[in-house]
């Protein structure tokens, strides 16, 4: 029998009508003969409650970030206990696991920690007495017991995660939209559905700014060959976006989609000294207070000083602009200057590789906008820009039609 593992994240959870209409799915799937493994989200919104009641005490200790993990991870426990109700309602055998009851072991840093193990046992256990899994997203246990949540969009890496353990044939992530689009279509009405994107590619929309799958699962699946499919949960017959592995990509359109990040933060140091050590003493002061950075821009010296820009997540920026105001008092800089109002915007596609003049035509398409480029980042399967964060939507469509996304060329990839 095929083993499939559906992951359902919040919207899709919601509410009791919306886990009711999951459930008459998976029963749909089950009596066609499939196993499965059911993954679930808090129900939407249960985690920001969560996290705002947390956020009541002043905290900031390890005991604190232990407890929040217990308390937050309540929301997907929770799911995964009404869906297996609405399951039984329904005549269909299952039983809901936390993290820890699924064997999913981790490491002890809590709020962000990493798979390092799981056992699979328990879920073959259940499987083998005909029984439907359903695993509380988000979450596992470290080495002692102590719950341990993986982060914002956690639930999509414990799914990628049970399926590579368990080697199942394909891991589907139900959402809230039919799948993998060339760009957000609420900003431009001719993005495509995509039939098919490479785990690169992937990665590099996911990295970029796009929120239907987390970085880290799509990391996973590439490092294990998990198929991943996207679709949506509302539509039965949807067959959504198949993320995979392919390295002939003789086929592959230059460019695959735009993506797109509206939390960016760009700080300058003006009048750095122009000499060695000098942006090692920036970065690691930026590293000193976890916060990461993204994109690094160090202009040509000119007269023993330079400028140099960096890119930071817009929550951070307050603090990144504190420390470089220390930092620039230590390395003798002219002064610090920040910009919170941008966003970065990319095109990515894995032709990219083996096809010349795609850097020309972007350049091209922003220019007759008028829109300025502040900072470029490029890589061989993506050239991300910095742009003013007015002008972002009319970048993306520009862009869209530039690389003539809505024509659908070479879609069988």
């Amino acid at each position: 029998m095929p083993l499939y593992v559906h992951k359902y994240g919040g919207t899709s959870v919601g509410s009791i009508e919306r886990i009711r209409h999951i459930s008459a799915q998976i029963k749909v799937a089950k009596e066609a003969g499939d196993n499965i493994i059911v993954v679930v989200s808090a129900m939407v919104g249960e985690t920001n409650r969560l996290v705002s009641l947390c956020n009541s005490f002043e905290l900031n200790d390890d005991l604190a970030m232990r407890e929040q993990d217990a308390v937050l991870a309540s929301g997907e426990q929770a799911a995964a206990g009404l869906t297996t109700l609405a399951l039984a309602e329904i005549g269909v055998r299952a039983r809901s696991f936390t993290g820890l009851q699924a064997g999913i072991i981790t490491d002890s840093t809590h709020g962000k920690a990493r798979i390092v193990d799981i056992d699979t046992s328990p879920l073959r256990t259940a499987l083998g007495a005909g029984d439907v899994p359903v695993v509380a997203g988000f979450q596992g246990a470290t080495a002692s017991g102590s719950i341990a949540t993986l982060g914002r969009g956690g639930s999509d890496t414990t799914a990628v995660a049970l399926a590579a353990a368990m080697a199942a044939d394909e891991c589907r992530i139900f959402t809230d939209v039919d799948g993998i689009y060339t760009t957000d279509p609420r900003i431009c009405d001719k993005a495509r559905l995509l039939p098919s994107i490479t785990l690169e590619e992937m990665l590099e929309m996911a990295s970029l700014g796009s929120k239907v799958l987390q970085t880290r699962a799509v990391e996973f699946a590439g490092k294990y060959r998990v198929p991943l499919r996207v679709l949506s949960s509302m539509h039965a017959n949807s067959c959504g976006t198949l993320v995979h592995y392919k390295e002939n990509i003789m086929e592959q359109p230059i460019v695959t989609g735009i993506a797109f990040n509206r939390d960016e933060a760009k700080i300058t140091l003006i009048g750095v000294p122009d000499r060695p050590g000098i942006a090692r003493c920036i970065l690691r002061a930026v590293a000193d207070v976890n916060i990461n950075v993204d994109m690094i821009v160090q202009n040509i010296g000119s007269d023993g000083y330079t400028d140099f820009s960096f890119t930071v997540h817009r929550s951070d920026y307050e603090t990144a602009m504190r420390v470089m105001q220390h930092t620039a008092t230590d390395i003798s800089a002219g002064s610090v200057v920040g910009n919170a109002n941008i966003v970065k915007v990319s095109v990515v596609g894995i032709g990219m590789k083996s096809h010349t003049g795609v850097a020309s035509t972007m350049f091209q398409a922003l220019a007759e906008k008028d829109i300025n480029i502040q900072m470029i980042s490029t890589s061989e399967v993506k050239i991300s820009t910095v742009i003013d964060e007015q002008y972002l939507e009319t970048a993306v469509r520009v862009l869209h039609d530039a690389f003539e996304l809505d024509k659908g060329v070479h879609e069988d990839k």
